[in-house]
């Protein structure tokens, strides 16, 4: 909507051009839609408005919507986009005449602009916050390239003349939904991959873009992070050609990634892949969405409005009716959620299929285990794990997932059992190598001459182990076989068939050649030992993409948890994610906790935070609960609410929030499904 200066209670303009008299300055309109309707970036939310402006005739060529532009406002000139053009404005309306047009290139499109206003609305946040994740910055030297001579074509182009593996069908619905997608409707799935099929889970995504491709539209892969995108990108590569894929992801770089975005909205590539940035790329005949693994975290925008991606192309497969399918090793409640609503149908794997495919998984809180082993309840590596890596070290590599990355991240007083903490700023202390000095892991400083607050001691001893000490133990029992570490500081993409031993982190652990002989699961007991309510699904999370990597029971795989008993425990030995999602959901719906229902959470100064709690306007079916005291002088309230309400609240929290904006309040925190609230 366009708005005046003389508007009671929006901000003024400063003082312009009425359209229907004279213009001075010797500024002439374009003769056709002479109006701008433009998007300003400003985080301001009480600004979060479209505003109409004069296009001069010497930018009546360039102006077109899509573009970047300049405008003055407020004093500053700002800088956003073009979108509409108009043959006139409100009556009274005074315009500014349109700075400049700051490139040719078309970067917001109008199907992109509604699904950045949607994402809005939904995470009740602001349109050029969004957008600012949608569209990467500018890079003038990139849009004057040169274009390859030959633009892609209708038909993708095969990367090899081998008929690729046939996966997809193998599932129960799976064959209909290629079908669908190849003759041009849009079917929407959600899938739990079966381990060890050919070409693994970037063969069942090329085959979904194929299909898509094969009805003459374009598709768009969204994947949690680097190492599953070198992956995606590799096998869509391969399958149909590097001109016909666009790579979008923030680490490669500003001037790569824009190349790859303007290779979309150009049209030149039909398939996008990429983090969760990629979910707004401007596929030209959007066909098809792919989402990977979202339960990831990565999935998560750190920055307001804090979107997540499965969101954002929920909201892309409903505003352009194009097909949707959800795949990961696990499942996530929210998937899960889709299934149960019928919004998604879900794509089963055969109970055969998958005990022929997946490795066979053995706990060790197993009773027959815990009668042969009396001390399995003290050790971090049991008789079964050792027993395990023993046999599978003679047939291939071994995978040991650890909690935590260091050598001792967590030490602790050995007479009195007291965590060890800096006596600068009481963060816990941390050992780097055996021998070394501790030091602090808030703000680094050395502590050479540690002695405990509680008895005086001056030795330490471990509180948790961390995959650097893991990988030299592992190396002195096994000292036949190399050791490799792949942790988020030190990744490792791959490893070969050899035998050997990889330590590594939840979501580094590298994919081995033929897969691996064995995989254990270590610190199973700590890592669930966390307080938050989704502790057990993402632990559930972690262990099934690793076991994943196994080789099939029939080749020898086999699976070692070391953990108590308890539900995800069950879920893995079972296989079955889907279970543990659905019971998961129906506790959750139980106890009126997210995802059953949706959640805010308000925080920030306490006296503004509870001002702004007190202003929303809720009907019934909104439960407000707080203040909590985050820290001296924060609350923070939280707000539960249905579904089928989430666009009344979401609009009122922004009402709220733009007012409070207006007014110059101190800022109040918004957070819309955010994980990690509860």
């Amino acid at each position: 909507m366009n708005r005046s200066a003389d508007e009671p209670g929006q901000p003024t303009l400063l003082q312009g051009f009425d359209l229907r008299g004279p213009l001075p300055g010797g500024i002439t309109a374009a003769a056709t839609l002479p109006v701008a309707r433009v998007l300003l970036e400003t985080q301001v939310p009480h600004l979060d408005r479209l505003y109409d402006y004069l296009v001069p005739v010497e930018l009546d060529e360039a102006a077109v919507p899509g573009v970047r532009i300049r405008a003055r406002f407020g004093g500053q000139e700002l800088g956003g986009y073009l979108v509409e053009r108009l043959a006139e404005t409100d009556p009274g309306v005074k315009l500014q005449p349109l700075g400049k047009v700051v490139s040719p290139e078309v970067v917001l499109g109008p199907g992109v602009l509604a699904l950045c206003q949607a994402v809005a609305a939904r995470y009740a946040g602001t349109v050029p916050d969004v957008i600012r994740s949608a569209i990467p910055p500018r890079m003038a030297r990139v849009e004057t390239e040169a274009e390859p001579p030959t633009p892609c074509g209708t038909a993708p182009a095969a990367g090899t003349d081998a008929e690729p593996p046939s996966c997809l069908p193998a599932y129960d619905g799976g064959g209909d939904f290629l079908r669908q997608l190849a003759t041009g409707s849009s079917p929407r799935a959600v899938l739990t991959v079966i381990p060890n099929q050919p070409g693994g889970w970037p063969g069942l995504i090329v085959e979904a873009v194929r299909a898509c491709l094969d009805s003459g539209r374009g598709a768009l892969v969204v994947v949690p992070d680097a190492r599953d995108l070198e992956r995606a990108a590799s096998a869509l590569t391969d399958a149909l050609g590097e001109e016909q894929v666009a790579r979008l992801s923030a680490e490669d770089g500003a001037t790569p990634r824009y190349r790859a975005f303007l290779k979309v909205s150009r049209g030149r590539a039909r398939v996008a892949v990429g983090t969760r940035s990629a979910a707004y790329a401007p596929v030209r005949d959007l066909g098809l969405l792919v989402l990977w693994e979202d339960h990831d975290s990565s999935h998560a925008e750190p920055r307001a409005p804090y979107q997540h991606s499965r969101e954002v192309l929920l909201l892309r497969a409903q505003l352009t009716h194009c097909a949707l399918l959800v795949a990961s090793t696990s499942r996530s409640a929210e998937a899960q959620r889709l299934v149960l609503t019928g919004w998604a149908p879900e794509l089963t794997a055969p109970r055969q299929l998958l005990r022929a495919q997946a490795p066979r998984v053995t706990a060790s809180s197993d009773s027959f285990e815990q009668e042969r082993d009396p001390l399995l309840h003290a050790a971090r590596l049991p008789r079964i794990a050792w027993a395990a890596a023993s046999r599978a070290l003679e047939q291939g590599p071994v995978l040991v997932q650890v909690a935590r990355t260091g050598f001792l991240p967590a030490v602790r007083c050995e007479r009195c059992r007291e965590p060890a903490r800096c006596t600068e700023c009481s963060g816990p202390l941390a050992l780097e190598a055996a021998g070394g000095t501790p030091g602090c892991r808030w703000c680094g400083r050395q502590a050479p001459g540690w002695t405990c607050q509680m008895c005086g001691g001056h030795r330490l001893r471990a509180a948790a182990i961390g995959a650097d000490r893991t990988a030299e133990e592992l190396g002195r029992a096994f000292p036949q076989v190399p050791v490799i570490s792949a942790t988020g500081d030190h990744p490792r993409r791959s490893v070969p068939s050899s035998p050997s031993l990889v330590v590594a982190t939840p979501g580094a652990e590298p994919v081995a050649e033929g897969g691996y002989a064995a995989v254990l699961l270590l610190d199973g007991d700590r890592m669930l030992a966390r307080d938050e309510l989704r502790t057990g699904e993402e632990v559930l999370h972690r262990w099934m993409a690793a076991a994943s990597l196994a080789r099939p029971s029939r080749e020898g795989g086999v699976v070692v948890v070391a953990a108590g008993d308890s539900d995800p425990v069950k879920a893995l030995v079972r296989f079955d994610a889907a279970g543990f999602a659905e019971r998961e959901l129906g506790l959750r719906r139980d106890l009126g906790l997210p995802p059953a229902v949706r959640i805010a959470a308000l925080s920030g100064p306490a006296a503004a935070a509870d001002a702004f709690a007190g202003a929303l306007e809720l009907d019934d079916t909104v439960r407000l609960t707080g203040p909590v005291i985050e820290e001296e002088g924060v609350h923070r309230w939280l707000l539960f609410f249905p579904y089928g309400h989430g666009a009344a609240v979401t609009g009122e929290l922004r009402r709220v929030k733009a007012r409070s904006s207006a007014s110059r309040d101190p800022v109040v925190n918004v957070r819309v499904d955010a994980p990690g609230l509860l």
